[in-house]
């Protein structure tokens, strides 16, 4: 069984992250035993949902589900309506609406639009939480795509007060479509998932925000790049060399004069000898 989890993981990984949510009900239906572990470890890309009492959208994942409902981050309500949802203790709920305005700032920097919900839960020696941010592409200029990242954090603290130790695992999936006359239809997309851990200074207990946030903000930037090099830098590499107008002698030629100048320039900046 365990083998066949990790065939149907490693078949997910390689499937369009625009579909992943058709893939898994496929999988699912061709090996109903692995059900409960391929929803547990397979991330979805996130839905939106509108509170109506407060007029604004927020995102759903497991971690803010219980059964049916789903809680809003915004009127700390369950729609539909749950009784005895759970909730955050008073004091980490506090933080959970300032760490909501912070990152829903941080969302309209970087993003420049998109949905974002930070929820927070409580730990025996501290707290844990998700932060979730989805950006959807328009559609102008015939590109279609979007962005999806969840964050999810543990924080433990330390007995003197003054330290917490951070764990953050981070999945972000991002897919982009074109349909160009030039270029006819073109998917390009794929996930990415990273961890990272950190002790770091605590002052006011609001200062769990800052220190999440740039972890969290830390974090985007080395995925984004990754993502940059792995799928547009090598997608660019290939279509570069499916067509060239240069014969392999000319090609051989430039090899040679680059690496005669990487020679000169190593040689120059080498200190000269001693007398």
């Amino acid at each position: 069984m365990e083998g066949q989890l990790d065939c149907a993981l490693d078949l997910m990984r390689r499937l369009p992250p625009q579909q992943i949510t058709k893939n898994l009900c496929d999988l699912i239906d061709l090996a109903p035993h692995l059900c409960e572990d391929l929803l547990s470890s397979v991330d979805q890309p996130l839905k939106i949902a509108r509170d109506k009492t407060v007029g604004r959208d927020y995102l759903l994942c497991d971690y803010n589900r219980d059964g049916d409902s789903y809680r809003s981050p915004w009127s700390n309500q369950y729609e539909p309506p749950l009784e005895d949802g759970a909730m955050p203790s008073e004091k980490l709920r506090r933080l959970e609406i300032e760490a909501n305005s912070a990152f829903d700032m941080y969302r309209e920097m970087y993003f420049e639009g998109g949905v974002s919900s930070v929820y927070l839960w409580d730990l025996d020696h501290g707290f844990a939480g998700v932060i979730l941010i989805k950006k959807a592409g328009d559609g102008s200029q015939l590109i279609k795509g979007c962005w999806d990242s969840i964050h999810v954090v543990e924080v433990q603290e330390k007995s003197s007060g003054k330290n917490a130790h951070y764990k953050l695992t981070s999945t972000v999936m991002l897919w982009l479509q074109t349909n160009k006359t030039g270029s006819g239809l073109m998917n390009l997309g794929g996930s990415l998932t990273r961890q990272h851990e950190a002790d770091m200074a605590v002052g006011e207990f609001t200062s769990h925000i800052a220190n999440i946030g740039r972890l969290v903000e830390d974090m985007e930037n080395k995925i984004r790049n990754t993502l940059n090099d792995i799928y547009f830098g090598k997608t660019k590499d290939i279509v570069n060399g499916l067509r060239s107008t240069l014969t392999s002698a000319d090609r051989q030629q430039r090899e040679n004069l680059k690496r005669d100048l990487a020679d000169a320039i190593k040689i120059r900046s080498q200190p000269p000898a001693a007398v």
